[in-house]
């Protein structure tokens, strides 16, 4: 190429461009030497598919394009949310929420899959492990449903899971504690543990026969709790508490009623009246710092009342 007669066949009003434009036809079009931006991801799209869940925890999770937050954490950090979110579960179901259950459901089974998650980058095991394991067992003990064996009714069935988990656990060789009350996790909250251990004692006959002698017992713990007030020894006195709330558990258990369910409820109903308490309060240009106990006595009455 002739860039001399190029560039004098050419006119330019001012001569810079003229040079610029001699530069650009000897060599080539300028390179900014700034590097490219970085090419955004395709968008994820959400998706009823389970597989797409996976995926999206799995890029969570991929070191150095993931989540900072995510890739910190380990089993031992996830845990508490798991229980968190189990909480949040009961309690959508508790205020008959179904939107809301919806939502917690999907919270709590993506504590699953994060877990199954940080097995799988371990090599010990993957979310497709966790899923057979699961449909193996319930094939495994509801022969009632899948084979042949007998189980019309809600008793006839809870025996016989009873039986295959005992026979599961003794195929593993499981080297946990001895006796009747051993497998009932030390994690679980109080009241529900104190539930399973009472329940676990019944079955070796370690029971009574009628609620009226569990009530009895809760009579004798709180006559032991009257007598330890005047000693005013803390730790003695929240023994006997304990010793207490095991007995109403008992009574719950006998009467067919979940403890942590009905207190639930019970907490309920109080938040719902306390509420009741501090509008009629509102109304009256008071707050509860104001008012006397007998006045809100009075308008707690008034909110029960109001709820038969």
């Amino acid at each position: 190429m002739d860039v001399y007669k190029i560039f004098h066949n050419m006119s330019y009003a001012n001569p810079q461009h003229a040079v610029a434009a001699a530069r650009g036809l000897c060599y080539g079009p300028a390179i900014d030497p700034r590097p490219a931006p970085a090419r955004r991801p395709p968008p994820v799209k959400p998706s009823r598919d389970i597989t797409r869940l996976l995926e999206i925890m799995a890029a969570l999770r991929t070191p150095g394009s993931g989540c900072p937050w995510d890739l910190e954490q380990n089993f031992r950090t996830i845990a508490p949310y798991t229980l968190e979110e189990a909480f949040e579960v009961a309690d959508a179901i508790a205020r008959d929420d179904l939107a809301s259950l919806k939502d917690e459901l999907g919270d709590l089974l993506l504590q699953v899959v994060f877990h199954a998650r940080m097995a799988e980058e371990q090599g010990i095991f993957a979310f497709g492990d966790v899923v057979e394991t699961l449909t193996a067992k319930l094939i495994r003990r509801h022969p009632h449903v899948f084979a042949d064996a007998d189980g019309k009714t809600a008793d006839a069935v809870k025996g016989l899971w009873e039986r295959i988990k005992a026979e599961e656990k003794a195929e593993r060789g499981d080297k946990g504690a001895d006796g009747a009350l051993a497998g009932v996790p030390v994690g679980l909250p109080a009241l529900t543990r104190a539930l399973k251990l009472q329940d676990k004692a019944g079955r070796v006959g370690f029971d009574w026969n009628d609620p009226r002698a569990v009530l009895a017992k809760i009579r004798e713990e709180a006559g032991e709790i009257e007598a330890e007030l005047d000693g005013a020894n803390g730790n003695r006195l929240g023994a006997e508490v304990g010793d207490l709330l095991f007995a109403v558990v008992n009574l719950a258990r006998h009467l067919g009623a979940d403890p942590e369910g009905v207190l639930r409820e019970t907490n309920l109903k109080f938040e719902r009246r306390f509420a009741s308490i501090e509008r009629a309060l509102a109304a009256r240009g008071k707050t509860p710092k104001e008012a006397t106990l007998s006045e809100m006595d009075a308008l707690w009455d008034e909110a029960k009342a109001a709820e038969k």
